[in-house]
């Protein structure tokens, strides 16, 4: 038992081979926390090192017991087994085995924890698991240790990714497929680990326009996680296949369909039974409940390539923050999700309402409600904008006064089967902004590219392209 929870021997080598060369604690401190260390007398010297070092003095024996000896914790047979300990000159297999030992304690003493909290303090179960879903996180952080990458290193593994491109045949998508044509054009799709915020104020669209990138990528035998705090599962697959049958959603809802439209949605049916998404509609989830979740459908399922959240500022906070600090958490924390696990994240967000007050309604960075971290944190920001609704809303104001003032009222605005959309990138971090135009259809909560492409509106470099068809190899590393 005890073996498997430390090994002072080792602890013993680490703390002899700093102080016969002290040039090793530059490498060791970013790995090596002092409570790695089982032995509190370790974990003491090791703390006084940290700090001689810091002072610009001499790591020895004498400084050390100097140290230690003002805050009374010098213990002279602990140190003469460290400096009687073979000093070691490469310590990587030693402080992997510290770091696991430790893992396992601070484990240990977790469930410890959590035999008390359960047993003893009067808190409800979700307050328990949330306390253990934060400290199991701070836990397996605390644990990955990273170091930097040398110019070789990072240089292959970009030629790497540049050879993988090249194989694909000069495609412009990169990540995951939106499923428009000239979104992807202007963002060669979803990277690994990008954070995608997609923003609108309420109706404009932006569930049904994720929705759409949803249903492209399960068309194609991808796999996506949906979280819905606004929506229950059953409305977000209503949607779903009015957009896959082009049968009006209304008409869905009530039933009201001839046969071929029966016939396309017993189709659809069958075909969305076998895709593979996973959705979760508990209204109540934190950034600490979403992670853990995700983590655990990605290990079941690693052909999930997106995962979508919706959205952003109904999330529970975990604690008593002031909002904006509670939202920061949470868009921090999806960006760090979306790195560890190699996916993009879309997060939509709500706009705040002043800019209604703009004779220029389209949004701007600005208007995203808390928006300085999520701004800082997303690596593309999005915005959904139709100019219909608003069209609509000023008739509908309009209509109001006449009949409150006991005019007769003359309609000016006509509704649409199709309305134009645009899509505005008002952010990305590995390309330009500008927008997309689309249409929207209505009756399918749907968005579709334009019959003539060429929306996109932002200003690229001129492309010298008399070479395309040439056969250039790469170069070799």
């Amino acid at each position: 038992m005890e073996e498997a929870l430390y090994n002072l021997a080792f602890e013993r080598s680490i703390l002899s081979s700093i102080i016969f060369e002290p040039s090793q604690f530059d490498d060791l401190e970013n790995i090596l926390k002092e409570d790695d260390f089982y032995l509190p007398a370790h974990q003491d010297i090791y703390r006084a090192i940290a700090t001689l070092v810091h002072r610009d003095e001499p790591i020895d024996e004498e400084f050390i017991k100097k140290e230690l000896s003002q805050k009374k914790k010098f213990d002279e047979a602990v140190m003469l087994d460290i400096l009687s300990a073979n000093p070691i000159s490469n310590t990587t297999a030693y402080v992997k085995e510290i770091k696991d030992k430790a893992l396992k304690r601070h484990l240990l003493t977790l469930t410890t924890e959590i035999k008390r909290v359960t047993l003893e303090e009067e808190l409800p179960s979700s307050e328990v698991v949330d306390m253990v879903e934060k400290k199991l996180y701070a836990i397996t952080q605390d644990s990955q240790s990273s170091d930097f990458k040398d110019a070789d290193r990072v240089t292959i593994d970009t030629m790497n990714y540049i050879a993988e491109m090249k194989a694909r045949g000069n495609t412009v998508l990169v990540g995951v497929d939106t499923g428009f044509e000239e979104l992807n054009k202007m963002t060669t799709g979803f990277g690994k680990g990008d954070l995608v915020i997609l923003a609108a104020r309420p109706a404009m669209g932006k569930t049904s326009f994720a929705l759409n990138i949803v249903q492209n990528l399960l068309d194609n035998g991808k796999g996506v996680a949906f979280f819905s705090l606004e929506m229950p599962a059953e409305q977000l697959m209503l949607r779903l296949l009015s957009i896959k049958t082009s049968v009006g959603l209304q008409k869905l809802r009530v039933g009201d369909m001839d046969d071929d439209q029966w016939s396309r949605l017993n189709k659809a049916v069958e075909q969305m039974q076998h895709s593979k998404l996973f959705v979760d509609d508990h209204g109540s989830l934190n950034i600490n409940q979403l992670r853990s979740k995700l983590r655990k459908l990605k290990g079941k399922h690693p052909e999930i390539e997106l995962c979508v959240v919706d959205y952003l500022q109904i999330m529970s906070g975990t604690g008593t923050k002031d909002r904006h600090l509670e939202v920061s958490e949470m868009s921090r924390g999806l960006k760090m999700l979306a790195r560890e696990l190699e996916m993009p994240i879309i997060a939509l967000s709500q706009l705040n309402r002043g800019l209604e007050s703009r004779n220029d309604k389209r949004p701007m960075l600005s208007d995203i409600r808390e928006s300085g971290s999520i701004e800082q944190d997303a690596d593309i920001i999005m915005f959904v904008y139709r100019d219909d609704v608003y069209l609509y809303k000023e008739e509908k104001e309009r209509e109001k006064a006449a009949k409150a003032e006991g005019k007769e009222f003359t309609p000016t605005y006509v509704e649409k089967e199709e309305e134009e959309a645009e899509i505005i990138i008002g952010k990305q971090r590995n390309g330009p902004t500008g927008h997309v135009k689309l249409l929207f259809q209505k009756k399918l909560t749907r968005f579709v590219d334009r019959p003539a492409y060429g929306a996109v509106e932002v200003a690229y470099e001129n492309v010298d392209t008399t070479s395309a068809n040439m056969n250039i190899e790469m170069p070799t590393i």
